[in-house]
């Protein structure tokens, strides 16, 4: 009998082992398919983006237009070439963007590349903070649910959730603003640092337009502490949306993994609830949160526009909605087309962390 369960033991390692090539086989292929499909993916969503602006009409015209000369109008619209065929149009933006070149703003003649790369620095640190939030917010509190389920405690926190998420990211901003930054005086009104800071900041080197961390570089402490002042709020009026979301899920899936036969057996083993809980639960629990984070990069760049607006963040949101009061078409494109191209790099890096870490995904 030893020998006949010594050889099942040798067998079903060697059949583990022999499975983990052809796993990380299928995993490559999957991972190598995905990642192709960003091409077609961002070709389409550029495609759309570009001919939905053409639809509006002529960008110089729509920005421009009232405010310059007839002349100088078709004088602009021949040199970003507006008057040649849309297809030609089209073809040329297409050979930019791989360029890098995604066109100048029609108002204000910048770069829409240097707005990516300043703006959008601000942006990525304003979701970085607002996700932050909805970790240290979201995730303990969902635990908490999970576990009082049913109880007083749980159904309070259930419906934090649904008005966290429900709650307009602007009008939460407001009731921010007037509490803490008005009424009470605490923390800043608007803006991502003080003026001076910012002056100061601008000498960095090497730059990287990330103020918490170009204030790192500076070595002045009272200018990180003023960033991160300046950070409180949008990242909260921000980082509950998602909070709310990632409350809920934790709960859901903590509950049903607490039902799970392995949860079983460890409490069969003696372990005690608040290990079994902690430990085997609670890790299982958290892989979908992986694919949650993926989803609600898209939201957070939605929300970013009103949450950037409302606090004065002067990040891609905010330029965003400068462009589109100004008509500035193609500023409007070039941001579009960049917001639409990190999300789908973001579905797949996503979906690579989740393939990687579950066991349970085919390929």
């Amino acid at each position: 009998m030893p020998t006949t369960d010594s050889t099942t033991v040798e067998g079903e390692k060697q059949a583990q082992q022999a499975s983990a090539p052809s796993r990380y086989g299928a995993l490559a292929r999957y991972l190598g398919v995905r990642f192709l499909l960003i091409i077609p993916t961002a070709w389409i969503l550029v495609t759309v983006v570009f001919f939905l602006m053409r639809v509006i009409g002529d960008p110089i015209t729509a920005a421009l237009g009232g405010r310059l000369p007839a002349e100088q109008i078709a004088q602009r619209k021949a040199e970003a070439g507006y008057d040649r065929p849309i297809l030609t149009q089209y073809w040329e933006y297409l050979t930019g963007l791989l360029r890098g070149d995604f066109g100048r703003s029609a108002t204000d003649n910048r770069a829409i590349s240097d707005v990516l790369l300043v703006n959008g620095a601000a942006t990525l640190e304003l979701a970085f903070w607002a996700l932050l939030v909805a970790f240290a917010v979201g995730i303990p509190l969902g635990f908490f649910a999970a576990t009082h389920r049913d109880r007083f405690g749980d159904a309070s926190l259930r419906i934090f959730a649904i008005l966290a998420y429900a709650a307009p990211v602007f009008f939460v901003g407001m009731l921010l603003k007037l509490l803490f930054a008005v009424k009470l005086g605490w923390l800043p009104v608007a803006g991502r640092a003080s003026t001076n800071v910012e002056l100061a900041l601008q000498n960095v080197s090497p730059k990287t337009n990330i103020l918490i961390v170009d204030s790192f570089l500076y070595g002045e402490s009272s200018y990180t502490i003023d960033v991160l002042e300046h950070a409180v709020l949008p990242a909260l009026a921000l980082g509950l949306l998602t909070a709310g979301v990632f409350l809920r899920l934790v709960r859901v899936n903590l509950i049903q993994t607490l039902q799970a036969p392995f949860v079983d057996a460890a409490r069969a083993r003696g372990l005690s609830e608040g290990t079994v809980t902690r430990r085997h639960a609670f890790r299982n629990a958290m892989i979908p949160i992986v694919t949650v984070i993926g989803l609600q990069i898209a939201v957070l760049l939605g929300g970013a526009v009103l949450t950037e607006t409302t606090f004065e963040w002067q990040g891609l949101g905010y330029e965003l909605a400068r462009y589109l009061q100004a008509r500035d078409f193609v500023a409007v494109q070039g941001i579009v087309t960049f917001l639409a191209v990190v999300v789908a790099v973001v579905s797949f890096v996503t979906d690579a962390i989740v393939a990687l870490i579950d066991p349970r995904v085919r390929f």
